[in-house]
């Protein structure tokens, strides 16, 4: 075997031995991590996530899951906990533990000073039975019978699995909260993500020019138009300034290639009647969907009968939807 096939055959048992470990976790919801859900969902405190060593690193990303879903979480590392960061756990804070082999000493310790704090416990572990597992008011199971480490020893299958139980409570919060893509866009207000959830068309259509030409504009006009206002196109508008047609730099280019006296010509000769169109309070997406669908590179902005400009491709690739 060589050694390149050596490396592929490790990287897929290292992929099954985490699938079937995630696949068995399914058997492992019950009524326990459903009354852990509804603690969560009905306390009025915040939910404070602990562990040490591998653990802390899923503890750390849970919390940054819930907290963009929804539910206000605060990580803290059990062993600062142990030496002054205790503090952090007020009255009405859910605490969850995270512990593969649920026995390790800072979790025997921070435990029954949680315990004596009021405050319920949740456990995320592999080992029922262990000091976590006994203490703990809700334990999420999530077992890992064998690391995908050969040795057996780096955590790999079982923090896998502690995240997978971290997403599923942070999504059944979520669904129990009817948090949606709005509220979503109030935790993510940055980057291409937010910007699909908040970005509108009259947040693009602000930057750009407003070209328009009437129906019986001349051909040259309409070149003039279209090079003049750098987007490709030209809406085509009535008295009313209601648009009536589009033509893009495709259109002239198939009018020169179909006809060679121009002068007799009419923007509303060469123009596509009924285009499509959005209004201004459009989502940015809708936008970048409408184009997707029809192949085309510009869509007319229109409110209450009358142009109010045009949202280009390259408008959506500068912001990050496309």
């Amino acid at each position: 075997m060589s050694s390149l096939e050596k490396i592929i055959r490790i990287a897929k048992e290292t992929i099954s031995i985490e699938q079937k470990a995630i696949a068995n976790l399914e058997n492992l919801v019950d009524n326990e991590f459903a009354e852990a859900v509804n603690h969560i969902y009905n306390s009025n405190g915040r939910v404070i996530i602990s562990g040490i060593g591998k653990s802390a690193n899923i503890a750390t990303k849970i919390v940054a899951t819930m907290n963009s879903t929804g539910t206000p979480a605060i990580f803290m590392h059990a062993a600062d906990a142990i030496h002054g960061d205790l503090g952090t756990v007020q009255k009405n804070d859910t605490v969850i533990c995270i512990s593969k082999s649920g026995n390790t000493p800072e979790i025997k310790v921070l435990v029954p000073l949680i315990k004596n704090g009021g405050n319920k416990l949740i456990a995320i572990t592999s080992n029922r039975t262990s000091f976590l597992g006994s203490e703990a008011d809700y334990v999420l199971h999530a077992y890992a019978e064998k690391e995908a480490c050969p040795n057996n020893l780096a955590p790999t299958t079982s923090t896998t699995a502690q995240l997978v139980m971290g997403d599923a409570l942070a999504v059944s919060l979520l669904n129990l909260k009817d948090f949606t893509s709005s509220d979503f866009a109030k935790y993510h207000p940055g980057g291409a993500l937010g910007k699909r959830l908040y970005l509108r068309v009259s947040d693009l259509i602000s930057k750009n020019e407003k070209p328009a030409v009437n129906a019986t504009a001349s051909i040259k006009d309409v070149i003039i138009e279209i090079s003049n206002k750098r987007l490709g196109v030209t809406a085509v508008t009535d008295d009313d300034d209601k648009i009536i047609g589009i033509i893009t730099d495709g259109d002239l280019r198939r009018m020169l290639a179909e006809t060679t006296d121009i002068n007799t010509l009419k923007a509303s000769d060469i123009m596509s009647a009924s285009p499509k169109t959005l209004t201004s309070d459009a989502m940015a997406v809708e936008a970048k969907e409408l184009l997707e669908e029809n192949n085309i590179s510009q869509v007319l902005i229109q409110d209450n009968n009358q142009f109010s400009g045009v949202v280009h491709i390259h408008d959506l690739i500068k912001e990050g939807i496309i």
